[in-house]
């Protein structure tokens, strides 16, 4: 359920699916992220053998896009238009309900896909390791970042995308899905693995608690401009790790002693 939630691929669409049921897909979230991240990887080993970098990495921001229906980043236009475009948090909910693009909203989209090019491209020209666990990583812990707002933070509206996350929440969903994106974190990417995910967690909640704020709690678009945000931040940060040879699975690390 998680995967057809998340992503284009229709895996449950046939299932009777309750509220109950939904809320308790996020204990997958992270790992549908995952495999987001496997088919990056597959995506770069192909066309890294016939495209030179730049071509590379349009294809990998192309796939997200693509895959994710751009869903999240509808919500960050939204968010966008809605927090700045308005006064009070009435108005900023009825600009952001409104399906129109405004000014913000596309500036807000086109840097969040430059910002993401821009990581990849220099992400793509690193010749040592460390490629591959990036675009592993940072599609599963932008995932994880929206389970941490589900539980942290109230919902807005009555009626809406995320409301069937509210009010039916198990905490051994979040749980799971909590371990699952340490467990990928540490494995991928060692101690500085284990420092993306307290960082990115860290980033969700300060980004939560100033949404919130603005807003009188939180909905599906804020949550999908979460992800879009920490999915660019932490491409950035990996790309720099990995430049510095510092971003490595866990059992290479263990390797040295």
């Amino acid at each position: 359920m998680a995967v057809t939630f998340l992503t284009i691929f229709p895996v449950s669409r046939n299932l009777d699916r309750g509220p109950m049921d939904l809320s308790n897909s996020r204990a997958f979230f992270p790992a549908v992220g995952l495999l987001m991240g496997l088919l990056l990887v597959g995506v770069e080993a192909g066309s890294s053998r016939i495209f030179t970098e730049p071509m590379t990495a349009a294809f990998l921001v192309a796939t997200m896009v693509i895959i994710t229906r751009a869903l999240h980043l509808d919500g960050l236009m939204d968010v966008c238009d809605g927090v700045f475009g308005g006064f009070t948090p009435e108005r900023r909910l009825e600009i952001m309900r409104d399906s129109r693009v405004g000014a913000f909203g596309v500036v807000g989209g086109v840097t969040v896909l430059l910002l993401k090019y821009g990581a990849l491209l220099s992400l793509l020209t690193i010749s040592g390791p460390g490629k591959e666990w990036a675009l592993l990583l940072f599609p599963a812990l932008s995932r994880w970042t929206m389970v941490v707002l589900l539980g942290a933070f109230p919902y807005v509206r009555p009626q809406g995308l995320g409301s069937p996350f509210h009010g039916h929440g198990i905490k051994i969903a979040t749980t799971v899905a909590g371990l699952s994106a340490l467990a990928a974190s540490v494995l991928l990417g060692g101690f500085a693995g284990l420092g993306l995910f307290f960082g990115a967690v860290a980033m969700a909640w300060l980004m939560g608690w100033a949404m919130a704020k603005s807003l009188g709690g939180l909905t599906g678009d804020t949550y999908g401009a979460t992800n879009e945000i920490i999915e660019t931040t932490v491409i950035i940060v990996a790309t720099a790790l990995a430049a510095q040879e510092w971003l490595e699975p866990l059992p290479d690390l263990l390797d040295r002693f």
